[in-house]
């Protein structure tokens, strides 16, 4: 297969990037991804400011590719770690929210590639009139935070609405996925739980062996965890937040957000900041802003320390489908292979 936009964007050599998944894309995960040849995503809205320096500074010791990092864009400190970004020499950055347009242009004027991460049309014609060099799209399939929109619909709206270089993502996990979004017209795919699912992937294998044995009926949206849409594994924890009470639910997010803020360096009133922002660009309640305090924290439980029964595991609807653990260098290649033997039969066809 030929380069395409985002090749040439980034600088990769196949159109292929793994998602900024929190406690999971670590410098690891990235550097294996960046070898690989595809676009490793470093996600930092977890780390303090001199921790996500230091991971890119490993991420950089690892491999001589293109990365990026996935920042939020409503975070108060958000302007800090873009300098980081910036002053480490970071290829790309991505954006689980839509940035600022003096955030674009900061990253802009400095060379960084600017991609953030999109559920609607109306906001990939936002970033593209800011100056974004690309945008990742996110169909209802994919994991954490989604919309309601199947990718086969979101994408060509997409496609047709932006001229910059358009990455799709929610339900990828093989060649034929790449095939099929290219032909819609995207310049790459993004995968999160097709990553996650690697032999370099740090996540506790017992936690990945949840994920091999799920089926595709598994894979749940909720708002119990956060107030908000999130698709991940159904599990026993899952079942008792959506049954507990009110205020159980809010103790405990109290006691998430004291845990986050001593792990993130964050203090007491950009906690505040923060929760503010959230509310404001979303049209949440202030009980459902103190539930988000759940998500760091419960995603930690899992990711991080292997306790399934304490912890929620984030998943596209693809975990019911995948069920290897390649490595990311096995991974890419066999997605590349897929895709171009996929592309010769639509050839052979016409």
């Amino acid at each position: 297969m030929r380069g395409t936009a985002l090749t040439r964007l980034t600088g990769v050599r196949h159109p292929v990037v793994q998602t900024g998944m929190g406690w999971v894309a670590g410098p690891r995960l990235v550097s294996a991804t960046a070898n690989a040849g595809a676009l490793g995503i470093l996600a930092s809205a977890t780390m303090t400011p001199g921790r996500l320096r230091e991971a890119v500074r490993e991420v950089k010791a690892r491999t001589d590719a293109p990365f990026g990092v996935n920042l939020r864009a409503d975070a108060s400190d958000a302007g800090d770690r873009v300098r980081i970004l910036i002053e480490e020499g970071v290829r790309v950055a991505s954006f689980a929210l839509a940035p600022s347009r003096e955030l674009v242009g900061e990253l802009k004027e400095a060379g960084v590639v600017v991609m953030p991460t999109v559920g609607a049309r109306r906001h990939a014609e936002k970033v593209a009139a800011w100056g974004a060099d690309a945008v990742l799209v996110q169909g209802a399939e994919g994991g954490g935070h989604t919309g309601e929109v199947a990718t086969t619909v979101l994408l060509p709206q997409v496609v047709d609405a932006v001229r910059i270089p358009v990455v799709a993502a929610g339900g990828f996990f093989d060649g034929r996925g790449l095939a099929a979004a290219l032909a819609y017209g995207a310049a790459g795919v993004a995968m999160g739980t097709r990553f996650l699912l690697t032999s370099d992937s740090t996540v506790p294998d017992a936690v990945k062996a949840r994920y091999l044995a799920a089926a595709v009926k598994d894979v749940t949206v909720t708002r119990a965890v956060d107030g908000l849409p999130h698709r991940m594994l159904r599990t026993e924890l899952v079942a008792a937040l959506e049954d507990a009470g009110r205020a159980g639910a809010l103790a405990r997010a109290l006691r998430a957000a004291a845990g986050f803020r001593r792990l993130s360096g964050l203090t007491w009133r950009q906690l505040v900041r923060d929760g503010l922002a959230l509310k404001r660009g979303k049209d949440l309640s202030w009980s459902q802003v103190l539930l988000a305090a759940n998500t760091p924290m419960l995603l930690k439980s899992a990711m991080v320390d292997g306790r399934t029964d304490l912890g929620v595991m984030a998943s596209g609807q693809v975990a019911g489908v995948i069920g290897d653990l390649p490595s990311c260098a096995e991974l890419v290649e066999r997605i590349m292979r897929e895709a171009d033997e996929a592309l010769t039969r639509l050839t052979a066809v016409r």
